[in-house]
């Protein structure tokens, strides 16, 4: 893979009208950082021994007639689209924006996330089902088979959390550690089925280790969803509240006397962005007003790009009531 350069570039701008009001496109901070070679490396790696592991253990719980396999393997289904995500989220950061996307491709990222979150919901209620159907009717299974196959599944998730702790450590990667180590989990669970099967011969251990797997599906998949949901839904970041935004420009751009039309929302879970207008008292300089307003934007709530109307007139629009005001 080509290694390619950081780099970074920053504009703002202000447009005077005659009318005495100015706008501040400042879109500062654009900031491409290409992710290194060796994350993906690490991705790609993970995701060839999760895929791996999830091949075996889907087969030897359908040979053993196993549901603690076959749930850690469907955990693993899910698991590796994950993984995939991530990898294609590092190929993908460096690929420019585009008159079409004009703020590039990143929000897919959010689109699959929701989807995995999804998935894991689904395959939780299949695996619950299940688990009470076989607890129910009964079943047979070979308690050697699922031992040795899960110990190996345990041996292969050690290996992919080795490959991803070692380097670097940037947020796909802290996403995908997370992910492998609940598949570990499931295969204890599955190892630990597997001995008891084997030392007591009580089957029923099988669909109720399971369930406990799917258990940890539903809260994983309740958890991406919501957030990948918020994110799709446009909702303000929980670390970037308009009130709150809007209360310490206030208090630090010494010229700014309102701040209207506050909005904030985000392309992925770590790229905020906002617009808003901010009216300045007379006299005002409006380009050192409008690097104030950037500074505290980026330094505080980590929002690099933001857009920013600067008007001298309490409210130019019939509409002035940003979210944080809303219902006073």
């Amino acid at each position: 893979m080509p290694e390619h350069a950081q780099h970074e570039h920053r504009h703002d701008h202000g447009h005077g009208h005659d009318q005495g009001h100015g706008h501040g496109h400042g879109a500062t901070g654009h900031a491409h950082h290409h992710r290194a070679p060796t994350s993906q490396s690490q991705l790609f790696w993970a995701l060839l021994l999760t895929g791996g592991c999830m091949v075996i253990e889907a087969a030897g719980g359908w040979v053993a007639g196993s549901l603690a396999l076959l749930a850690d393997s469907a955990h693993m289904l899910t698991d590796m689209a994950s993984l995939a995500m991530s990898y294609a989220a590092v190929r993908a950061a460096s690929r420019p924006a585009t008159e079409s996307m004009s703020y590039g491709h990143h929000r897919w990222q959010v689109l699959a996330a929701f989807v995995n979150g999804l998935a894991l919901l689904v395959l939780a209620v299949w695996i619950a089902t299940e688990a009470v159907l076989r607890l129910r009717l009964g079943s047979s299974i070979q308690g050697n088979v699922v031992a040795a196959v899960a110990a190996l599944g345990l041996l292969v998730n050690i290996a992919a959390f080795s490959v991803l702790a070692r380097g670097e450590r940037n947020l796909n990667v802290r996403g995908a550690l997370a992910h492998v180590i609940g598949d570990m989990l499931g295969s204890v669970a599955a190892l630990i089925a597997g001995g008891i099967i084997m030392l007591t011969g009580w089957m029923p251990v099988d669909a109720i280790l399971s369930s406990v797997v799917a258990l940890l599906m539903v809260v994983s998949g309740w958890r991406i969803c919501r957030e990948s949901a918020h994110i799709l839904l446009e909702g303000a970041p929980s670390d970037c509240d308009p009130a709150r935004v809007e209360r310490e420009l206030l208090a630090r751009v010494p010229d700014m006397t309102d701040v209207h039309h506050l909005h904030v929302w985000s392309l992925t879970d770590k790229r905020p962005v906002m617009t808003l207008h901010a009216v300045l008292g007379d006299g005002a300089d409006r380009d050192r007003a409008l690097i104030a307003i950037q500074t505290v934007l980026r330094n505080d709530f980590g929002v690099e790009h933001a857009t920013v109307q600067i008007e001298l007139t309490p409210c130019a629009d019939d509409d002035c009531v940003s979210p944080g005001k809303a219902g006073q």
